[in-house]
């Protein structure tokens, strides 16, 4: 078995051939994963359901069908991101052709998560082979079984000095994080994302981080307020709310607060309970292991202790590491849940009158990979834009931003560097060359030594400029 190193430098020679890749040579071996990923599906399927207990349809959905979209909208359109882009002219090359040329970065990592163990892995590993990179995986340990059918797939589809996989814990990453990779993407927290932004910086490889924090979602008075309930209790439960933009607290007005709660319990128990007002184990995920587990219930035994109300949920099994779907009101603005990033089943929910007040609130926090607005009024709508930063934003709904490979996705300061998907997943591992042709009518002479009498060429350009 090859170690690190071997496979690293093997893929360093390596890259100077795919350097000189063509569409059609890239499009193959984007099928040549897709075709491999069908093979394995009830593999993949297995293993979600055995990390984080994800439904078959909740795998297809959020993992598989996602996958087979970006590969296929990468297929259809590689052609025309590969080619030049023109780029306008100045007054100093009137007469030359200016082109930007996207080139491979040439050996990179894909450092992914466990929530969504697959999707996040094979996203960025699509936008790679687009743009024309050797590539080196690392899944979590944390979802073993999920990792394990990674390494398969890419064993089964690539020669290792093209695409490898290696599995293990910490100390696999570290070691990767060693080696002078052209460009590092990362999906995980922001503490860890600090970690991989040091170690890049010692080869100064360029990053991609996509992060995550606390993404808030506002509910104004004149919002539909059944709808948000409906469309909240879907974004924050799937996946047991281990999604890094899953809506991570309320702003609702103080007149719709009651409404909300009563219709938020109402339609996740409609989705995630049986008849019996059970937990349905077919449709509910679990926590991925029992150090997050042991978090989230410190989270609510921490707001409770400072005084939080807790009018639904707080119901857990340790065994089955489940957390029933829990609200919380009445929060204290120094209880750990409202500090940090939730990534659980537990939603805050905080009453406003001003929204004023609620931008201030939201802004004193640093910038969130995504947030939610639900309104009719188009003038709070604006206004919410306007006066607050975040990766992406819905209105009127959560998480389906994600879903379009037309829009770029990614954070903004603490929520991530960089963003990802389509095109500009294709861009992120692709470095834009300036390319500049000049034309066979030398005019650059006129600027040329010796200065003297050559006053009559700066009057020409200050009157052009």
């Amino acid at each position: 078995m090859q170690t690190i190193v071997q496979v690293f430098d093997a893929q360093q020679k390596n890259k100077y051939k795919l350097r000189l890749s063509s569409a059609k040579d890239r499009i193959k071996k984007l099928n040549k994963l897709k075709s491999t990923i069908k093979e394995l599906e009830e593999d993949i399927y297995a293993a979600l359901q055995a990390d984080l207990r994800k439904s078959r349809f909740e795998s297809a959905l959020t993992e598989l069908i996602f996958t087979y979209g970006e590969i296929d909208f990468a297929i259809k359109n590689l052609n025309s991101w590969m080619k030049p882009r023109r780029a306008g002219k100045s007054i100093v090359n009137l007469l030359a052709r200016n082109r930007i040329y996207y080139e491979p970065k040439g050996v990179c990592l894909i450092i992914s998560p466990w929530n969504y163990p697959f999707q996040l892995t094979m996203s960025p590993l699509v936008s790679a082979i687009a743009a024309g990179n050797c590539a080196i995986l690392k899944p979590s340990e944390y979802s073993i079984a999920t990792g394990a059918v990674i390494a398969k797939i890419v064993e089964k589809a690539f020669d290792k000095n093209e695409i490898a996989c290696f599995e293990g814990d910490e100390s696999v990453s570290k070691a990767l994080l060693k080696l002078p990779f052209n460009h590092i993407f990362f999906t995980g927290s922001t503490a860890v994302g600090k970690v991989v932004m040091e170690a890049a910086a010692q080869h100064l490889s360029s990053v991609t981080l996509e992060l995550g924090g606390k993404s808030p979602v506002i509910i104004d008075e004149t919002a539909n307020i059944k709808k948000a309930a409906e469309k909240i209790a879907w974004g924050k439960l799937m996946n047991a709310g281990q999604t890094c933009i899953a809506p991570d607290y309320i702003f609702i007005h103080q007149s719709k607060l009651e409404e909300f709660i009563t219709l938020y319990k109402s339609a996740a128990i409609s989705m995630f309970f049986d008849e019996h007002k059970r937990i349905n184990y077919s449709a509910y995920a679990k926590i991925i292991n029992q150090r997050h587990y042991d978090r989230l219930m410190g989270l609510i035994a921490d707001a409770l202790q400072k005084g939080a109300d807790m009018p639904w949920g707080g119901a857990s099994v340790l065994s089955d590491q489940t957390i029933h779907p829990t609200v919380l009101t009445n929060l204290a603005h120094d209880c750990k849940i409202m500090q940090e990033e939730i990534f659980g089943p537990i939603l805050p929910v905080i009453p406003y009158n001003d929204l004023e007040a609620t931008i201030a609130a939201i802004n004193g926090k640093s910038k969130p990979l995504a947030m939610y607005i639900f309104s009719e009024s188009k003038s709070n709508v604006k206004r919410l834009l306007k006066s607050t930063s975040s990766g992406g934003a819905c209105i009127n709904d959560v998480l389906i931003h994600i879903s379009n490979p037309n829009l770029p996705f990614g954070g903004v300061n603490e929520s991530g560097v960089g963003s990802c998907h389509g095109f500009f997943g294709f861009k992120a591992f692709s470095h834009e060359r300036a390319v500049l042709f000049q034309s066979p009518i030398n005019m650059s002479n006129m600027v040329y030594p010796p200065y003297d009498n050559k006053g009559w060429v700066l009057k020409m350009l200050k009157k052009l400029m």
